[in-house]
């Protein structure tokens, strides 16, 4: 019987004691050993295994865990580094990525909560002999969370204090999403006040930290200028655009092959190449281990037979927006280009803060570089990065919020659209075509030379649908079985008892008018007005619409 894929699981304890599928990344122990800095801060995108890994150097380091978990795994073959390090120092585990609200005081007491759980992890210090009664007494107030505010600012350093007191080692801090907690902040508007928390809170237990043996940091964005680390020089960063460490956050082509043929599905590994891989982390190339792990996992159960974007579904992809929001001309091209699988030359800023977000369409380029929207191809010439969409997972992510904006943006010239859907209404195909170019030269348009015709076509089928869609008294549907095949577009206007089948084709060569009577020609051929005729419709308009770039042709069949 095959393992099962561990979908959503980031205990490394969980993961191995049940046998489930591990992707082997326990040699970052001791590369993290030879090369680390007493701070050190991993920046990588979401969903990239950066809790898991977190969670497998705390299994390892820590006094009183179970190093038999790590037999058969590869860091069991370093002898030296087992028996030097493994279950030798106490350490503080700490995740940030539930310390949000919609108020800073939420965020204070989630914060203040998960700080107490990590003092309650550790309650044998209430009684251990090492520490006098005052102590045990403070220790008491975090378990209880009546910490004053004072106490609050020192309590990762005075936990790590009395653990080294207690052991006579010094500690290993772990720092999980330290970034989250800035994020719903800057969303909800209490900015400053979480700035000054975390500053206090970390720089207490990073800055001049006796008991510190080493600290990790992970997050998606470096927030250095915000003042979180200021003073801390002894931090290491270690960003997507550094070679050290590159090949422990994600699965390398060597792993996904691996993983691929352990289950008996290698016959599916274009498909997963060309849908999760292409990421550029330092000199390595990594795949996106979510989208691969929950594809494996559909593909074994049967619930997918074609490659879908499980990464958009993890939470919002506002950024995405915000570019295609804040775009201009320029900007739209650069879209365009890399939609089509073309590169464009950025400088980027590694080290924004979240107020300078918004500040320029600059800023943003940076944001969708360092949260893996975006990746680099060569070796970057300083700040100058050649930014491309790393794969077709991504670039659904970048379609589906152009299609979000058009339709907002259409939405917003109420008359040029009734216009254009009332053009279809009254079998003005002339009108119909002028509107219809007139809005796609205001869109981002889909000119992927990599896609076949088929894909092409979808973009402008879901333009058009999202401009009909504003038509309350109409009934619209796509992809409709109808007569012996699948039409486009069906419309039904019961009021007037009218019935609009409209096919799209892709004018390759700018041979739109041969795309349109082909469109025609199927609609004819193929009976796609059984289903109009079936519910009622009177009269029935059927067009043929072809497009290419930014230019269309529409004809109306006679």
């Amino acid at each position: 019987m095959k393992k099962r894929l561990p979908i959503g699981n980031e205990n490394f304890s969980e993961l191995i004691k049940e046998d489930l599928y591990y992707v082997d990344k326990t040699l970052l122990i001791s590369d993290l050993l030879s090369n680390m800095g007493k701070v050190n801060l991993f920046t990588r995108p979401r969903r990239f295994g950066k809790t898991l890994n977190m969670d497998m150097i705390k299994t390892f380091f820590e006094i009183g865990q179970d190093g038999s978990l790590f037999d058969g795994l590869k860091i069991a073959d370093n002898k030296e580094v087992c028996n030097s390090h493994m279950g030798k120092y106490p350490v503080i585990s700490i995740s940030l990525k539930g310390a949000a609200g919609s108020t800073f005081e939420q965020a204070e007491n989630m914060m203040r909560c998960i700080i107490a759980s990590e003092y309650r992890r550790h309650n044998y210090l209430a009684k251990s002999d090492k520490l006098d009664e005052n102590e045990k007494r403070r220790i008491d107030r975090f378990f209880e969370l009546d910490m004053e505010k004072i106490e609050f600012d020192d309590s990762i350093r005075f936990l790590s204090d009395m653990l080294s007191k207690h052991y006579g080692k010094n500690v290993i801090i772990l720092i999980d999403e330290y970034d989250v907690p800035l994020d719903k902040a800057y969303i909800y508007g209490y900015y400053d006040e979480i700035i000054t928390l975390i500053r206090n809170l970390l720089g207490q237990a990073l800055k001049t930290n006796s008991s510190l043996y080493f600290a990790v940091l992970t997050g998606c964005l470096r927030i250095s200028k915000e003042s979180i680390f200021t003073g801390l020089n002894n931090m290491r960063v270690l960003s997507v655009a550094d070679p050290l460490f590159s090949e422990y956050f994600g699965f390398t082509d060597d792993e996904v092959r691996e993983m691929l043929e352990y289950y008996d599905i290698s016959d599916r590994y274009e498909e997963v190449k060309t849908w999760y891989d292409g990421y550029k982390f330092g000199k390595t190339e990594v795949y996106n281990p979510w989208d691969v792990i929950n594809y494996c996992s559909d593909l074994i159960s049967g619930n997918a037979t074609v490659p879908k974007a499980y990464w958009i579904n993890t939470s919002g992809n506002d950024i995405v927006r915000k570019l295609i929001n804040k775009a201009k001309t320029t900007t739209k091209n650069e879209i365009e280009q890399l939609i089509a699988g073309e590169s464009v030359r950025k400088k980027l800023n590694l080290e924004l803060t979240y107020r300078e977000l918004e500040d320029s369409i600059e800023n943003i380029w940076s944001v969708l570089y360092t949260t893996g929207y975006l990746t680099h191809i060569g070796i970057p010439d300083g700040k100058n990065f050649d930014l491309v969409i790393p794969n077709e997972c991504v670039k659904e992510i970048f379609k589906e919020q152009i299609y979000t904006w058009f339709k907002e943006y259409s939405g917003q010239d109420r008359p040029m659209l009734d216009d254009f859907c009332l053009s279809f209404q009254n079998g003005d195909a002339e009108k119909a075509e002028q509107l219809f170019t007139q809005y796609l030269r205001k869109v981002i348009s889909i000119r992927d030379t990599n896609s076949p015709i088929a894909k092409k076509e979808n973009f402008y089928h879901g333009i058009l649908l999202g401009l009909f869609s504003h038509m309350d008294d109409w009934f619209v549907r796509s992809n409709v079985e109808s007569g012996d095949g699948y039409s486009d577009i069906i419309i039904e206007i019961p009021d007037l008892e009218l019935g609009i089948i409209i096919e799209v084709k892709y004018g390759e060569n700018k041979e739109m008018e041969k795309g349109c009577k082909d469109a025609l020609k199927q609609i004819d051929e193929l009976n796609y007005i059984e289903a109009l005729v079936d519910d009622g419709m009177e009269t029935i308009l059927k067009y043929g619409v072809a497009c290419y770039k930014k230019k269309c042709r529409i004809i109306k069949a006679n």
